[in-house]
Protein backbone atom coordinates (compact mmCIF):
# COMPACT_ATOMS: atom_id res chain seq x y z
CA UNK A 1 0.00 0.00 0.00
CA UNK A 2 2.72 2.49 0.97
CA UNK A 3 4.76 1.50 -2.08
CA UNK A 4 1.80 2.24 -4.36
CA UNK A 5 1.16 5.58 -2.65
CA UNK A 6 4.83 6.44 -3.07
CA UNK A 7 4.30 6.40 -6.85
CA UNK A 8 1.51 9.00 -6.78
CA UNK A 9 2.45 11.97 -8.95
CA UNK A 10 1.80 15.71 -8.90
CA UNK A 11 0.30 17.25 -12.04
CA UNK A 12 2.21 20.49 -11.52
CA UNK A 13 5.70 20.79 -13.05
CA UNK A 14 8.77 19.95 -10.97
CA UNK A 15 7.37 19.78 -7.46
CA UNK A 16 10.07 20.35 -4.84
CA UNK A 17 8.64 17.69 -2.51
CA UNK A 18 7.70 14.32 -4.12
CA UNK A 19 3.91 13.90 -4.12
CA UNK A 20 4.37 10.24 -3.21
CA UNK A 21 6.07 11.16 0.08
CA UNK A 22 3.20 13.53 0.89
CA UNK A 23 0.61 10.89 -0.01
CA UNK A 24 2.23 8.36 2.32
CA UNK A 25 2.43 10.87 5.15
CA UNK A 26 -1.23 11.86 4.75
CA UNK A 27 -2.29 8.22 4.55
CA UNK A 28 -0.53 7.46 7.84
CA UNK A 29 -2.14 10.56 9.36
CA UNK A 30 -5.60 9.21 8.47
CA UNK A 31 -4.64 5.66 9.44
CA UNK A 32 -3.76 6.79 12.98
CA UNK A 33 -6.69 9.25 13.16
CA UNK A 34 -4.52 12.25 14.01
CA UNK A 35 -6.95 14.55 12.23
CA UNK A 36 -4.62 17.54 11.97
CA UNK A 37 -1.75 18.56 9.71
CA UNK A 38 -0.16 20.48 12.57
CA UNK A 39 -0.39 17.44 14.84
CA UNK A 40 1.25 15.39 12.10
CA UNK A 41 4.03 17.96 11.68
CA UNK A 42 4.78 17.84 15.43
CA UNK A 43 5.65 14.15 15.04
CA UNK A 44 8.28 14.96 12.40
CA UNK A 45 11.13 14.36 14.87
CA UNK A 46 10.34 10.65 15.02
CA UNK A 47 12.84 8.38 13.27
CA UNK A 48 9.79 6.49 12.01
CA UNK A 49 9.29 9.02 9.22
CA UNK A 50 12.71 8.82 7.57
CA UNK A 51 12.55 5.04 7.67
CA UNK A 52 9.02 4.92 6.22
CA UNK A 53 9.03 7.83 3.77
CA UNK A 54 12.64 7.65 2.64
CA UNK A 55 13.08 11.27 3.71
CA UNK A 56 11.87 13.80 6.28
CA UNK A 57 8.18 14.42 6.83
CA UNK A 58 7.14 17.54 4.87
CA UNK A 59 5.84 20.59 6.71
CA UNK A 60 2.15 21.11 7.45
CA UNK A 61 1.99 23.78 4.73
CA UNK A 62 3.40 21.37 2.15
CA UNK A 63 1.14 18.55 3.31
CA UNK A 64 -1.85 20.79 2.68
CA UNK A 65 -0.64 22.31 -0.58
CA UNK A 66 0.58 19.26 -2.54
CA UNK A 67 -2.73 17.29 -2.60
CA UNK A 68 -4.27 20.03 -4.77
CA UNK A 69 -2.12 18.79 -7.64
CA UNK A 70 -2.33 15.03 -7.04
CA UNK A 71 -3.86 12.68 -9.60
CA UNK A 72 -7.15 11.44 -8.12
CA UNK A 73 -7.37 8.60 -10.65
CA UNK A 74 -4.13 7.16 -9.30
CA UNK A 75 -5.69 6.96 -5.84
CA UNK A 76 -8.81 5.33 -7.32
CA UNK A 77 -6.56 2.78 -9.01
CA UNK A 78 -4.95 2.02 -5.64
CA UNK A 79 -8.41 1.55 -4.14
CA UNK A 80 -9.25 -0.89 -6.95
CA UNK A 81 -5.99 -2.78 -6.41
CA UNK A 82 -6.75 -2.87 -2.68
CA UNK A 83 -10.13 -4.45 -3.41
CA UNK A 84 -8.52 -7.05 -5.69
CA UNK A 85 -6.02 -8.01 -2.98
CA UNK A 86 -8.70 -8.22 -0.29
CA UNK A 87 -10.90 -10.32 -2.56
CA UNK A 88 -8.02 -12.67 -3.36
CA UNK A 89 -7.37 -13.06 0.37
CA UNK A 90 -11.03 -13.98 1.03
CA UNK A 91 -11.49 -10.83 3.14
CA UNK A 92 -14.75 -9.78 1.42
CA UNK A 93 -17.13 -12.75 1.65
CA UNK A 94 -20.70 -12.53 0.27
CA UNK A 95 -23.68 -12.76 2.64
CA UNK A 96 -25.78 -15.96 2.87
CA UNK A 97 -28.11 -14.83 0.07
CA UNK A 98 -25.08 -14.34 -2.20
CA UNK A 99 -25.67 -10.75 -3.34
CA UNK A 100 -23.17 -7.98 -2.63
CA UNK A 101 -24.57 -4.45 -2.70
CA UNK A 102 -23.08 -1.22 -3.95
CA UNK A 103 -24.55 1.29 -1.50
CA UNK A 104 -24.77 4.98 -2.40
CA UNK A 105 -25.06 7.74 0.15
CA UNK A 106 -24.87 11.51 -0.10
CA UNK A 107 -22.94 13.53 2.44
CA UNK A 108 -22.43 17.26 2.95
CA UNK A 109 -18.85 17.84 3.99
CA UNK A 110 -18.56 21.53 4.84
CA UNK A 111 -20.52 24.76 4.68
CA UNK A 112 -19.58 28.43 5.04
CA UNK A 113 -21.29 31.79 4.75
CA UNK A 114 -18.13 33.58 3.63
CA UNK A 115 -15.70 31.25 1.88
CA UNK A 116 -16.51 30.67 -1.81
CA UNK A 117 -14.73 27.65 -3.28
CA UNK A 118 -14.39 26.75 -6.95
CA UNK A 119 -16.69 23.84 -7.71
CA UNK A 120 -18.75 24.29 -4.54
CA UNK A 121 -22.52 24.62 -4.28
CA UNK A 122 -24.55 27.61 -3.13
CA UNK A 123 -27.96 27.82 -1.47
CA UNK A 124 -30.07 30.38 0.35
CA UNK A 125 -30.74 29.71 4.03
CA UNK A 126 -32.57 31.53 6.81
CA UNK A 127 -35.93 33.28 7.01
CA UNK A 128 -37.06 36.10 4.71
CA UNK A 129 -35.54 38.65 7.06
CA UNK A 130 -32.23 36.82 7.57
CA UNK A 131 -31.85 35.11 4.17
CA UNK A 132 -28.24 34.76 3.06
CA UNK A 133 -26.10 32.58 0.80
CA UNK A 134 -24.32 29.52 2.12
CA UNK A 135 -21.54 27.75 0.24
CA UNK A 136 -21.00 24.02 0.69
CA UNK A 137 -19.67 20.81 -0.84
CA UNK A 138 -21.70 17.62 -1.26
CA UNK A 139 -20.40 14.17 -2.19
CA UNK A 140 -21.84 10.78 -3.05
CA UNK A 141 -19.93 7.84 -1.57
CA UNK A 142 -20.00 4.30 -2.94
CA UNK A 143 -19.35 1.31 -0.69
CA UNK A 144 -19.52 -2.45 -1.07
CA UNK A 145 -21.54 -4.19 1.66
CA UNK A 146 -21.42 -7.94 2.18
CA UNK A 147 -21.04 -10.42 5.00
CA UNK A 148 -19.82 -8.38 7.99
CA UNK A 149 -17.83 -5.97 5.87
CA UNK A 150 -18.22 -2.44 4.54
CA UNK A 151 -15.64 -1.46 1.95
CA UNK A 152 -15.30 2.06 0.48
CA UNK A 153 -14.57 2.21 -3.26
CA UNK A 154 -15.05 5.78 -4.53
CA UNK A 155 -16.66 9.21 -4.19
CA UNK A 156 -18.09 11.76 -6.60
CA UNK A 157 -18.70 15.44 -5.94
CA UNK A 158 -22.07 17.00 -6.80
CA UNK A 159 -21.36 19.74 -9.34
CA UNK A 160 -23.15 23.11 -9.48
CA UNK A 161 -26.45 22.92 -11.32
CA UNK A 162 -26.99 19.18 -10.87
CA UNK A 163 -28.69 17.03 -8.24
CA UNK A 164 -27.29 14.16 -6.20
CA UNK A 165 -28.73 11.49 -8.52
CA UNK A 166 -26.82 12.88 -11.51
CA UNK A 167 -23.56 12.68 -9.56
CA UNK A 168 -24.50 9.19 -8.33
CA UNK A 169 -25.07 7.96 -11.89
CA UNK A 170 -21.64 9.27 -12.90
CA UNK A 171 -20.18 7.48 -9.88
CA UNK A 172 -21.99 4.19 -10.61
CA UNK A 173 -20.72 4.13 -14.18
CA UNK A 174 -17.14 4.73 -13.05
CA UNK A 175 -17.37 2.11 -10.29
CA UNK A 176 -18.91 -0.36 -12.74
CA UNK A 177 -15.97 0.12 -15.10
CA UNK A 178 -13.48 -0.69 -12.31
CA UNK A 179 -15.53 -3.18 -10.22
CA UNK A 180 -17.89 -4.76 -12.77
CA UNK A 181 -17.99 -8.14 -11.01
CA UNK A 182 -17.77 -6.84 -7.45
CA UNK A 183 -21.47 -6.17 -6.86
CA UNK A 184 -24.90 -7.39 -7.92
CA UNK A 185 -27.33 -4.69 -6.82
CA UNK A 186 -27.17 -0.91 -6.35
CA UNK A 187 -28.91 0.46 -3.26
CA UNK A 188 -29.89 3.93 -2.09
CA UNK A 189 -32.43 5.92 -0.15
CA UNK A 190 -35.77 7.25 -1.42
CA UNK A 191 -34.01 9.98 -3.42
CA UNK A 192 -32.87 7.31 -5.91
CA UNK A 193 -36.37 5.88 -6.55
CA UNK A 194 -36.40 7.50 -10.00
CA UNK A 195 -36.98 5.86 -13.36
CA UNK A 196 -33.90 7.43 -14.99
CA UNK A 197 -31.69 6.04 -12.23
CA UNK A 198 -33.29 2.57 -12.31
CA UNK A 199 -33.09 2.33 -16.11
CA UNK A 200 -29.46 3.51 -16.21
CA UNK A 201 -28.38 0.92 -13.62
CA UNK A 202 -30.33 -1.85 -15.37
CA UNK A 203 -28.57 -0.91 -18.61
CA UNK A 204 -25.31 -1.81 -16.84
CA UNK A 205 -26.70 -5.25 -16.02
CA UNK A 206 -27.19 -4.57 -12.29
CA UNK A 207 -30.33 -4.61 -10.17
CA UNK A 208 -31.61 -1.74 -8.02
CA UNK A 209 -33.14 -1.61 -4.53
CA UNK A 210 -34.25 1.68 -2.97
CA UNK A 211 -36.54 2.96 -0.25
CA UNK A 212 -40.00 4.05 -1.43
CA UNK A 213 -41.43 6.99 0.55
CA UNK A 214 -43.27 9.27 -1.86
CA UNK A 215 -46.88 8.79 -0.72
CA UNK A 216 -48.29 10.77 -3.64
CA UNK A 217 -46.93 8.32 -6.21
CA UNK A 218 -49.28 5.85 -7.88
CA UNK A 219 -46.87 3.02 -7.10
CA UNK A 220 -46.99 3.82 -3.39
CA UNK A 221 -50.78 4.22 -3.35
CA UNK A 222 -51.37 0.95 -5.22
CA UNK A 223 -48.99 -0.94 -2.93
CA UNK A 224 -50.78 0.36 0.17
CA UNK A 225 -54.14 -0.63 -1.34
CA UNK A 226 -52.96 -4.18 -1.99
CA UNK A 227 -51.68 -4.76 1.54
CA UNK A 228 -55.18 -5.45 2.87
CA UNK A 229 -55.74 -8.08 0.16
CA UNK A 230 -52.62 -10.13 0.95
CA UNK A 231 -51.79 -12.10 4.06
CA UNK A 232 -48.33 -11.12 5.34
CA UNK A 233 -45.57 -13.59 6.02
CA UNK A 234 -44.01 -13.57 9.48
CA UNK A 235 -40.39 -14.07 10.51
CA UNK A 236 -37.77 -12.70 12.90
CA UNK A 237 -34.45 -10.99 12.33
CA UNK A 238 -31.56 -9.59 14.40
CA UNK A 239 -31.22 -12.84 16.30
CA UNK A 240 -34.92 -13.07 17.06
CA UNK A 241 -35.14 -9.61 18.66
CA UNK A 242 -37.21 -8.10 15.84
CA UNK A 243 -40.51 -9.54 14.66
CA UNK A 244 -41.35 -8.80 11.01
CA UNK A 245 -44.63 -8.88 9.08
CA UNK A 246 -43.82 -8.65 5.36
CA UNK A 247 -45.95 -8.14 2.27
CA UNK A 248 -44.30 -9.02 -1.06
CA UNK A 249 -45.88 -7.52 -4.21
CA UNK A 250 -43.79 -8.79 -7.15
CA UNK A 251 -45.72 -7.59 -10.22
CA UNK A 252 -46.43 -3.89 -9.76
CA UNK A 253 -47.06 -2.06 -13.05
CA UNK A 254 -48.04 1.35 -11.64
CA UNK A 255 -44.60 2.81 -12.37
CA UNK A 256 -45.29 3.50 -16.03
CA UNK A 257 -41.98 5.31 -16.65
CA UNK A 258 -40.14 2.03 -16.08
CA UNK A 259 -41.93 0.24 -18.90
CA UNK A 260 -41.89 -3.01 -16.92
CA UNK A 261 -43.14 -4.46 -13.66
CA UNK A 262 -41.26 -3.82 -10.43
CA UNK A 263 -41.43 -5.45 -7.03
CA UNK A 264 -42.53 -3.69 -3.84
CA UNK A 265 -41.87 -5.14 -0.38
CA UNK A 266 -43.51 -3.65 2.73
CA UNK A 267 -42.71 -4.56 6.32
CA UNK A 268 -43.96 -3.75 9.79
CA UNK A 269 -41.22 -4.48 12.33
CA UNK A 270 -41.47 -4.50 16.11
CA UNK A 271 -38.51 -4.78 18.46
CA UNK A 272 -38.83 -5.34 22.21
CA UNK A 273 -37.00 -2.52 24.00
CA UNK A 274 -36.58 -1.95 27.73
CA UNK A 275 -36.71 1.74 28.59
CA UNK A 276 -33.83 2.84 30.78
CA UNK A 277 -35.88 5.16 33.00
CA UNK A 278 -39.09 3.17 33.56
CA UNK A 279 -37.58 -0.32 33.00
CA UNK A 280 -40.76 -1.10 31.08
CA UNK A 281 -40.60 -3.20 27.93
CA UNK A 282 -42.03 -1.47 24.88
CA UNK A 283 -42.42 -2.68 21.29
CA UNK A 284 -42.20 0.34 18.97
CA UNK A 285 -43.17 -0.42 15.39
CA UNK A 286 -41.34 0.70 12.25
CA UNK A 287 -42.83 0.51 8.77
CA UNK A 288 -40.71 0.18 5.65
CA UNK A 289 -41.39 0.07 1.93
CA UNK A 290 -38.86 -0.78 -0.78
CA UNK A 291 -38.98 -0.97 -4.56
CA UNK A 292 -36.63 -3.24 -6.51
CA UNK A 293 -35.99 -4.91 -9.85
CA UNK A 294 -35.03 -8.18 -8.11
CA UNK A 295 -37.57 -10.97 -8.53
CA UNK A 296 -38.63 -13.36 -5.72
CA UNK A 297 -36.66 -16.12 -7.45
CA UNK A 298 -33.48 -14.05 -7.35
CA UNK A 299 -33.99 -12.97 -3.74
CA UNK A 300 -36.70 -14.32 -1.38
CA UNK A 301 -38.60 -11.91 0.85
CA UNK A 302 -36.69 -12.56 4.07
CA UNK A 303 -33.32 -12.19 2.33
CA UNK A 304 -34.47 -9.00 0.60
CA UNK A 305 -35.41 -7.44 3.94
CA UNK A 306 -31.94 -8.25 5.31
CA UNK A 307 -30.30 -6.81 2.21
CA UNK A 308 -32.45 -3.66 2.37
CA UNK A 309 -31.50 -3.04 5.99
CA UNK A 310 -27.83 -3.52 5.10
CA UNK A 311 -28.03 -0.09 3.44
CA UNK A 312 -27.85 1.41 6.90
CA UNK A 313 -24.35 -0.03 7.23
CA UNK A 314 -23.09 2.90 5.21
CA UNK A 315 -24.82 5.23 7.67
CA UNK A 316 -23.29 3.58 10.75
CA UNK A 317 -20.01 2.20 9.40
CA UNK A 318 -19.70 4.69 6.57
CA UNK A 319 -19.82 8.44 6.86
CA UNK A 320 -21.01 8.54 10.47
CA UNK A 321 -17.94 6.60 11.59
CA UNK A 322 -15.73 8.37 9.07
CA UNK A 323 -16.78 11.79 10.33
CA UNK A 324 -16.87 10.96 14.05
CA UNK A 325 -13.65 8.98 14.36
CA UNK A 326 -11.68 9.50 11.13
CA UNK A 327 -12.11 13.28 10.66
CA UNK A 328 -13.31 12.88 7.07
CA UNK A 329 -15.32 16.12 7.23
CA UNK A 330 -12.27 18.11 8.37
CA UNK A 331 -11.13 20.51 5.65
CA UNK A 332 -7.35 20.28 5.68
CA UNK A 333 -7.16 22.63 2.69
CA UNK A 334 -10.15 24.38 1.14
CA UNK A 335 -9.46 23.36 -2.45
CA UNK A 336 -11.70 20.88 -4.35
CA UNK A 337 -9.00 18.46 -5.52
CA UNK A 338 -7.24 18.47 -2.16
CA UNK A 339 -10.52 17.77 -0.38
CA UNK A 340 -11.30 14.79 -2.65
CA UNK A 341 -7.74 13.45 -2.31
CA UNK A 342 -7.98 13.48 1.49
CA UNK A 343 -11.34 11.69 1.38
CA UNK A 344 -9.92 8.98 -0.91
CA UNK A 345 -6.91 8.54 1.39
CA UNK A 346 -9.26 8.24 4.37
CA UNK A 347 -11.21 5.55 2.52
CA UNK A 348 -7.99 3.63 1.90
CA UNK A 349 -7.06 3.86 5.59
CA UNK A 350 -10.50 2.80 6.83
CA UNK A 351 -10.50 -0.22 4.52
CA UNK A 352 -7.03 -1.27 5.75
CA UNK A 353 -7.85 -0.98 9.45
CA UNK A 354 -11.16 -2.79 9.13
CA UNK A 355 -9.60 -5.63 7.16
CA UNK A 356 -6.80 -5.88 9.73
CA UNK A 357 -9.35 -6.08 12.53
CA UNK A 358 -11.46 -8.73 10.75
CA UNK A 359 -8.70 -10.93 9.35
CA UNK A 360 -5.48 -10.44 11.34
CA UNK A 361 -6.77 -10.34 14.92
CA UNK A 362 -8.05 -13.35 16.78
CA UNK A 363 -11.72 -13.33 17.90
CA UNK A 364 -10.75 -12.90 21.55
CA UNK A 365 -8.71 -9.80 20.72
CA UNK A 366 -11.49 -8.34 18.57
CA UNK A 367 -13.94 -8.87 21.42
CA UNK A 368 -11.64 -7.28 24.00
CA UNK A 369 -10.42 -4.20 22.11
CA UNK A 370 -12.24 -1.62 20.02
CA UNK A 371 -11.16 -0.33 16.63
CA UNK A 372 -10.30 2.97 18.31
CA UNK A 373 -7.87 1.15 20.64
CA UNK A 374 -6.22 -0.56 17.67
CA UNK A 375 -5.58 2.75 15.88
CA UNK A 376 -4.23 4.25 19.11
CA UNK A 377 -1.72 1.41 19.26
CA UNK A 378 -0.64 2.33 15.72
CA UNK A 379 -0.29 5.96 16.79
CA UNK A 380 1.79 4.90 19.80
CA UNK A 381 4.21 3.14 17.45
CA UNK A 382 4.61 6.37 15.49
CA UNK A 383 5.58 8.29 18.64
CA UNK A 384 7.72 5.49 20.10
CA UNK A 385 10.80 6.78 18.26
CA UNK A 386 10.18 10.48 18.90
CA UNK A 387 13.06 12.11 20.85
CA UNK A 388 10.60 13.95 23.13
CA UNK A 389 8.96 10.63 24.09
CA UNK A 390 11.81 8.13 24.01
CA UNK A 391 13.99 8.38 27.13
CA UNK A 392 17.69 9.18 26.41
CA UNK A 393 20.22 6.38 26.39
Amino acid sequence: MLAALGRVTDARPSPRIPAGRVAKGLFLMTLTRLGSLNALEQSAGSRFWRRTLGGPLPSADTLGRVPAGMDEDQLRAILAAQYTQFKRNKALPPPPHGLIALVLDGHEMTSSERRVCKGGLTRTVGSEETAHEQHYHRYVAASLVGQDFHHFVDIEEVAPGEDEVAAALRLVRRVHAAYARAFDVVMGDALYARADFFLAVRALGKHVLTVLKQKERNLYKDAVGLLALQKPMSFTRRGGRTHVLAWDLPEMTSWTQMGCAVRVVCTRETTATRRQKSRQIEEPAAEWMWVTTLSPLQLPTEALVELAHARWDIENQGFNEAVTYWHMDHVYRHEPTAMRVLILLTMLAMNVVRAFQRRALKPAVRAAFSLLHITRCMLAELYAEHPHVTPPG
